[in-house]
């Protein structure tokens, strides 16, 4: 069998163009659609992190007025001066109230660090055609 095509050069050239304009549209919608895909994944971690922010911020407003309040009453009530027994209830509510900010933000972060951003997919496809459009002009 003969591998020798009977067409003009100009067609032969015209031919390669427009497979190579069409293959390279291709692979600019495949990096658009995995690139979106990645970002949607990220932001979903970045999310988590918002969140976690978030609850932190409400966690020390709240916590901070109603724990130390009621943890200095205990505290007096237990013979502990008052000046003594508020600035104890501070320490202890801040705490908790790190733990639990420092738990979500880690979790958030960790979501982040998970996150591949690279285009594995577009990145195949690449190669696949460059080899494809080696053996076309060989």
């Amino acid at each position: 069998m003969s591998n020798v095509d009977n067409r003009p050069l100009g067609e032969l050239i015209s031919g390669l163009v427009g497979d190579l304009s069409g293959l390279f549209r291709k692979e600019i919608d495949l990096a658009k659609r995995e690139a979106s895909d990645k970002f949607s994944f990220a932001v979903g971690g970045i999310e988590m992190l918002v969140a976690g922010m978030v609850l932190a911020i409400g966690a020390v407003g709240v916590l901070l007025s109603a724990l130390v309040s009621g943890i200095a009453a205990f505290l007096v009530h237990q013979g502990m001066m008052e000046p003594s027994a508020n600035s104890l209830a501070a320490v202890i509510v801040g705490v908790i109230v790190a733990g639990l900010a420092w738990m979500s933000m880690s979790r958030g972060l960790s979501i982040l660090r998970g996150t591949d951003l690279t285009l594995d997919r577009t990145g195949r496809s690449l190669r696949r055609d460059a080899e494809v459009v080696k053996e076309k002009l060989s």
